[in-house]
């Protein structure tokens, strides 16, 4: 854990799939910080200035872009992605933000992260095919998805407002799942404190 339940609190990583000036998750991400417990606070990251995967860039001085997107995901207790869905699967955009965050592999910033996987549509489907696209790649990198009920919010265009998630059926479910997200953080914070006192 980077923090855990600190005197500081729990820190969530907010991760968009869309780099769209307008787009409907990122819009969803800002909508989460009041439905968090104090004193857990969310952050989000913009994936817009990283690269493509190259192998040849991928060592100890990685770009920019990419070092602080590993240092943001290290730093942070938990994540919350957030996605729409392209061609029935997930965007390239946060396909390459994993495979940059997957390195070292097996050994990365995201083994043994808690993750929240959210997608969300403008469609009746709410982009649920592309919740297992991303769980199993989160799996492959050794992260931690949180297993529940999909968070899979359709038409997200009316349940939108000014930028803010207002319709209180999806808030009163996405506040269930941040809530599973906090629990999943807590047990493993619980379980590593143990293993160090065994020590």
């Amino acid at each position: 854990m980077a923090h855990g339940t600190s005197a500081t609190g729990i820190r969530l990583l907010g991760i968009s799939g869309s780099i769209r000036r307008n787009s409907n998750c990122t819009a969803v991400l800002r909508s989460l910080q009041p439905l968090l417990p104090a004193p857990a606070t969310i952050e989000l990251f913009a994936l817009d200035d990283v690269p493509i995967y190259n192998a040849d860039l991928d060592g100890d001085a990685p770009p920019a872009a990419v070092a602080r997107l590993k240092d943001a995901i290290a730093q942070a207790d938990g994540l919350v992605l957030c996605s729409p869905e392209y061609n029935y699967g997930m965007p390239g955009v946060l396909k390459n933000a994993i495979d940059w965050a997957s390195r070292p592999g097996f050994a990365s910033p995201l083994k043994g992260k808690p993750a929240l996987v959210i997608t969300a549509s403008p469609g009746t489907a709410g982009g649920v095919r592309a919740q297992a696209q991303i769980r199993d790649a989160l799996a492959a990198t050794l992260a931690r998805p949180v297993v529940r009920q999909h968070v899979a919010i359709a038409n997200v265009n009316a349940r939108l407002r000014d930028g803010q998630l207002v319709d209180e059926a999806t808030l009163d479910f996405v506040r269930a799942a941040l809530a599973d997200l906090l629990e999943e953080i807590a047990l493993l914070d619980k379980a590593a404190l143990g293993a160090a006192v065994r020590r």
